[in-house]
C-alpha cells in the first residue's frame, strides 16, 4: 500500500487549520488503498496554531507536527516537510484551504497510475485577491518568465503532489535562500496540471502583504536570474554610445562650421565616457560574481529521472531513481 505525506506550513492559522484537516480527511479516505500522514509544520506561530496541531496528533495517529523555535519562513517550513515525510507521495498544501482537498484524488491518480513524476495545481483568477495584487502578481510572472527562461506562470503555485524521487531532487537542493517555484522548475520531471479557481480563505486573514510579496519576489529574481547583473553593462554601453555621439558632434562643429561648443559640452561628453567605463568594468566584476554566486549553490549538474538496470550509477546523490528492470 502507498503512503501520502501531506505537508501543510502553518503560521498563526488558528481559525482555519481543524477545518483544513476535516476536509482534507474526507478526501484522502474516500482514495483507496491508499495511507497517510499529515506532517504540520509550525513556522513560529504566535497564536494558538501549536496548541490545535498538539491536540490533533493526539486524537489521530497519522498527525504529526513539527514546531520552528522561530518564523523562518514558509520555504524553510516547505524543506523541513518534504525532510520528514516517510510517502512515497508528497502533496504540499496551504492551510487555509484555497488549495481544494477535491483535487487530491485526480493528483495521486497522475502520479501512481498514469506515470507522472508530479501532478501540480493552476490556479485560475484571482478571485480571492485585491485588484492591485492581482496586477502585480501578473506583472512579476511575466518578468521573471523572461528573465530566467523556465516555466513560472501565473497561477503555478506549491500546491502539487509528487513522487519520491522528485523530492529527493528537491531536497538536495540545499541553497539557503529558497525559492520552491523555481526549484520546481529547475529539477524539472514530467508534470500534470489540473486547473482550480482562486477563493477566498476559508478564515482567519493572509500573512502576505505588498512589503513581504515584493520582497518575495525579489528573492525569486536573485535566486534563478542574474540579469540584473547585466544592467550596468546595458547602460555603460548607453553612455558610452552617446559619449562618442557626443564627441563626434562637438568635432564636425569644430571642423565644419569652426564653432567651439565650449568648456560644459566637452566635460559632460568626458563624464559621459568615464560613466561608461565605469559601468562596463562594473558588468564584467557583476559577471564574475555570477559565476561565483551560482558555483556556491552548488545546484546539481543534471538530475537522472530515471536508469535501466545495467547502468552504473555513479556516487552522487542527485541519481535518486530506482533501477528499471529491462523489459525481454
Amino acid at each position: 500500500m502507498s503512503k501520502l505525506s501531506i505537508i501543510v506550513p502553518c503560521y498563526n492559522e488558528e481559525e482555519v487549520v481543524s477545518l483544513f484537516y476535516r476536509e482534507t480527511l474526507k478526501a484522502i479516505t474516500a482514495i483507496p488503498d491508499l495511507d497517510y500522514e499529515f506532517l504540520f509544520i509550525d513556522d513560529g506561530s504566535k497564536d494558538h496554531t501549536l496548541d490545535i496541531l498538539r491536540v490533533l496528533s493526539y486524537q489521530d495517529k497519522h498527525c504529526h507536527y513539527f514546531s520552528f523555535s522561530r518564523n523562518f519562513g514558509k520555504e524553510a517550513a516547505m524543506y523541513a516537510g518534504l525532510e520528514q515525510a516517510q510517502g512515497d507521495y508528497c502533496v504540499i498544501m496551504d492551510a487555509d484551504l484555497q488549495h481544494p482537498p477535491t483535487l487530491l484524488a485526480p493528483m495521486y491518480q497522475a502520479v501512481s497510475q498514469e506515470g507522472y513524476d508530479c501532478c501540480a495545481g493552476k490556479r485560475v483568477g484571482r478571485e480571492g485577491d485585491g485588484i492591485v495584487r492581482g496586477v502585480l502578481s501578473r506583472s512579476f510572472y511575466k518578468v521573471i518568465q523572461n528573465m530566467t527562461h523556465m516555466d513560472m506562470s501565473d497561477g503555478a503555485g506549491d500546491f502539487r503532489m509528487m513522487n519520491r524521487t522528485m523530492a529527493e531532487a528537491i531536497l538536495a537542493m540545499k541553497e539557503y535562500n529558497r525559492y520552491t517555484k523555481g526549484i520546481f522548475s529547475f529539477v524539472g520531471f514530467e508534470t500534470k496540471w489540473l486547473e482550480f479557481h482562486n477563493i477566498e480563505r476559508a478564515a482567519g486573514n493572509s500573512k502576505w502583504n505588498l512589503k513581504s510579496l515584493f520582497s518575495y519576489a525579489f528573492d525569486g529574481i536573485l535566486s534563478f536570474s542574474t540579469a540584473p547583473l547585466k544592467l550596468p553593462g546595458i547602460l555603460g554601453a548607453l553612455l558610452m554610445v552617446i559619449s562618442f555621439l557626443l564627441a563626434g558632434n562637438a568635432l564636425a562643429q569644430q571642423i565644419i562650421f569652426h564653432h567651439s561648443l565650449g568648456t560644459v559640452y566637452y566635460v559632460f561628453c568626458m563624464i559621459a565616457f568615464f560613466s561608461s567605463l565605469q559601468m562596463l568594468m562594473l558588468f564584467i566584476i557583476g559577471q564574475y560574481l555570477s559565476k561565483d554566486y551560482l558555483e556556491n549553490k552548488n545546484r546539481p549538474i543534471y538530475i537522472v529521472r530515471e536508469r535501466d538496470s545495467k547502468a552504473v550509477a555513479a556516487s552522487n546523490v542527485y541519481d535518486m531513481t530506482p533501477m528499471r528492470r529491462n523489459v525481454i
